[in-house]
């Protein structure tokens, strides 16, 4: 990942949750003007093997089905928000690579259904036509099921955010990340038991790229490289903590209060890392304060992730200088650190 993140990373699509949303609005555009044009832009794999190529690309612009303007505002300013947060915590590029592997695995869903299809409901096909057949099951590979992943991936990244219920309740969005997997298990198990497996090809499919995601999380080589130099620089602290603490002339007291120091300071150094986020100016975590939201600032060089309180208030990285407090400078301190690492003077004021 590392490899490709270093060749690639320069092409990913910044605010590509905005890109989705103007194809959406587009669709929506062509379903006011023609609603019949759309059946010519789904993912069709029987109708792509006969040469509509486009329906590989154009099945993004189908927006999802919803006939009330204000519940398609709203849904559409949900997702980009949530989307937005997404790629700010992860990086563009990361964020990129989750919504394309959603892509691919939708296209590659479609054509596995068409092959099952084949090998096994073929007489269904020969009855009904295979070009009826699969321009009727083709509408289920949309980006619905992708959405929903877009959701379970912020609910597990920020299982205490809160969010507003009908504009009323307030509800952690681990709960609705849990009510909405429990939802789409019933939906899978529904459709399997009426023999639509179509629709179970396009649930797997799209919601692939989670599953591989949330397997992921625990997985040490997910992390950035940085994270990683991290918790490498932490662990080599702590055993030459211990090499020091651990001296043939301390008394049975001073030892006693070593191995003590030594048990907080790793107690201390498991916890910080087992945060995933870090603030570089305060140091705080996600186990220190639940409610904390944390961003990485694109303006600073190296990666840095601060808390909500510092992600404004703090002199970006430049030129080798790390990133300091903006309280804590004066005046002139602070254009000469600006200055330094190559900053407009301004920025902050």
């Amino acid at each position: 990942m590392s490899w490709f993140e270093k060749k690639f990373s320069r092409y990913a699509i910044r605010n590509l949750s905005l890109v989705l949303i103007l194809c959406y609005a587009f669709g929506y555009l062509i379903q006011m003007i023609n609603p019949s044009f759309i059946l010519y832009l789904t993912l069709n794999p029987y109708a792509i093997l006969h040469g509509q190529i486009w329906r590989i690309f154009t099945w993004l612009i189908i927006p999802p089905e919803q006939t009330n303007l204000i519940f398609v505002l709203i849904m559409l300013l949900f997702y980009y928000s949530i989307g937005t947060s997404l790629e700010r915590t992860w990086g563009t590029w990361r964020y990129n690579v989750y919504m394309f592997a959603g892509f691919l695995c939708t296209i590659a869903g479609a054509f596995l259904m068409m092959g099952y299809a084949y090998l096994f409901h073929a007489g269904m096909i020969e009855r009904l036509g295979a070009a009826a057949f699969f321009a009727g099951v083709s509408p289920a590979f949309s980006t619905y099921y992708i959405n929903m992943s877009i959701f379970l991936a912020y609910a597990a990244t920020f299982p205490d955010a809160v969010v507003l219920l009908m504009f009323i309740l307030p509800v952690k969005v681990k709960w609705l990340g849990f009510v909405y997997a429990v939802l789409l298990g019933a939906d899978f198990v529904q459709a399997a038991a009426a023999g639509q497996f179509y629709l179970c090809f396009a649930m797997l499919a799209s919601l692939l790229n989670f599953l591989i995601f949330f397997l992921q999380r625990k997985n040490p080589a997910f992390l950035h490289p940085q994270e990683a130099m991290r918790r490498a620089r932490f662990r080599k602290e702590m055993s030459s903590g211990r090499d020091t603490a651990a001296g043939p002339s301390q008394s049975p007291s001073a030892a006693a209060q070593a191995a003590r120091s030594e048990r907080n300071a790793g107690e201390n150094m498991r916890r910080k890392m087992a945060a995933r986020h870090r603030c570089a100016i305060c140091g705080r975590t996600e186990l220190d304060d639940p409610t904390l939201e944390f961003r990485y600032c694109s303006k600073c060089d190296g990666t840095y992730e601060f808390c909500q309180d510092h992600l404004f208030t703090h002199v970006h990285a430049k030129g080798g200088m790390g990133p300091v407090p903006l309280a804590s400078v004066t005046g002139s301190q602070e254009t000469e650190h600006k200055e330094s690492s190559g900053q407009d003077p301004d920025i902050g004021k």
